[in-house]
């Protein structure tokens, strides 16, 4: 998600999982030419699109992003031709089901959605995407940081461009840690070390919360060097049991274990609570946090801070992403290429400085090597240019991650079995395997080869 609640998915979305994603209607917003309703990569030159810019027409576009408020006029300025209904159609889970009731009706389809890199596999497999490849998008590589771009290919198609990116860090209260003479730990041991610390000299305070999160989990195992999915098509393995990953549930099941993680859910009133007032003294989470931090707890001003992400072994510089979503040309659209020219005037051209300056975290590498960008030093934050740190968490995710297909139902799944280890005397490493074998089988049921 964008600089939002990182949430799971609830079992309502499962039907978007399925195969049936393939079903794509021919409804859309707009009229455009019969040449521009395929799905399939086109040849459409910059010029062809700067020329229906200027001729004009209009675009629905289904986003919950806030800031896209702001780009949305801002772009009918420049071309006033051109006229976008932007809609609201629910955040996450929700515009996901509300995207593909429209698909299977084959109508009322948004010629523009907003889809986190998670679950933009599983909708571009199921041909309810534009492949953007022929509209220019592969000669696009540089332009964005490495893990958003990553996310937005499948197969040879690219479906969607970065809107933004996640890169993880630890924000930290340092008025917390100073009290307490806690070291800001570089490694995932002194992280523990630091958190048998802080709750031995006072119980009622936790390096962290967790109740069971499955965006977190993930990206913590692909950081510690994880690949339990491999996709190549239809054909998928699902493996918890590999190294990165059990790298990570000894670690993490110590302070389970310990109950060294406060017991509050992210996003709840405690939470928020618990930040503000120092019970929770770090996160370990996506570069978009701090607006977030800025506008929900704001007793914390003054008192946070950033350092790059512990690594699993000294001297590591490994990190994940966790959250960020794309701006995708859906299949049906009718006016693909005015769809594509927002999309580049949103993730590309002048809508990236209005969403930055909203509290969004880019995935553009200009803006990212950009010295108003790194030199912006927030109050909230001590006068800290946190950008720097969030910045070079951007240039070392690690690479080779791969979500499933179908991870929207997976992560739907995540609290009927990894989440049993935070209530019961289930294993981190247990509720993993539940969570392998029962996406496997949700796998084969809609036709996938499991390995």
């Amino acid at each position: 998600m964008t600089f939002g609640r990182r949430r799971l998915l609830l079992s309502g979305i499962a039907m978007a999982a399925s195969l049936a994603l393939g079903a794509s209607g021919c409804g859309s917003s707009g009229g455009g030419s019969k040449s521009d309703t395929s799905g399939k990569s086109a040849s459409v030159s910059d010029a062809d699109v700067q020329a229906a810019l200027n001729a004009g027409g209009s675009i629905t576009v289904w986003a919950w992003e806030p800031t896209l408020k702001q780009v949305v006029p801002a772009f009918e300025s420049k071309y006033p031709k051109v006229k976008v209904k932007l809609v609201n159609a629910g955040s996450s889970k929700d515009q996901y089901t509300a995207l593909q009731n429209a698909i299977s009706a084959g109508s009322g389809i948004p010629d523009v959605a907003q889809i986190e890199y998670f679950a933009l596999p599983q909708f571009a497999l199921g041909k309810s995407l534009a492949d953007l490849t022929g509209y220019g998008a592969d000669k696009l590589t540089g332009t964005f940081s490495p893990g958003p771009w990553n996310s937005v290919h499948e197969g040879k198609g690219i479906y969607g461009l970065p809107m933004d990116s996640g890169p993880m860090a630890l924000f930290y209260n340092k008025e917390v840690f100073d009290k307490y003479k806690i070291n800001v730990p570089t490694t995932w041991d002194e992280y523990i070390q630091a958190a048998e610390k802080l709750h031995a000299a006072d119980p009622k305070k936790y390096i962290t919360n967790d109740v069971g999160d499955a965006g977190f989990t993930t990206s913590m195992i692909w950081q510690a060097g994880g690949k339990p999915y491999q996709v190549d098509g239809t054909k998928v393995a699902i493996n918890f049991g590999d190294a990165g990953t059990q790298k990570f549930t000894t670690a993490w099941q110590q302070l389970i274990s310990k109950k060294l993680v406060a017991p509050f859910e992210s996003w709840s009133d405690a939470w928020f609570k618990g930040l503000g007032d120092g019970t929770i003294a770090s996160l370990t989470i996506g570069a978009w946090m701090p607006a977030n931090l800025e506008t929900g707890v704001k007793a914390g001003k003054g008192k946070w801070r950033v350092a790059p992400m512990p690594q699993w072994q000294a001297g590591g510089t490994a990190t994940a992403e966790n959250g960020g979503s794309s701006l995708a040309v859906t299949a049906a659209s009718q006016q693909k290429k005015l769809a594509y020219g927002f999309l580049k005037f949103a993730d590309i051209d002048d809508g990236v400085k209005l969403r930055v300056d909203g509290g969004a975290f880019p995935a553009t590498t200009a803006t990212l090597q950009s010295p108003d960008f790194l030199g912006a030093a927030p109050a909230y934050f001590g006068g800290q240019k946190i950008n720097e740190v969030l910045a070079q968490s951007a240039k070392n995710v690690a690479p080779g991650w791969s979500y499933l297909p179908f991870q929207v139902y997976a992560n739907s799944t995540f609290n009927d079995t990894v989440g049993k280890a935070y209530i019961s005397g289930t294993t981190l490493q247990d509720g993993l395997k539940a969570w392998q074998e029962g996406s496997i089988k949700y796998g084969q049921q809609q036709g996938f080869t499991i390995k």
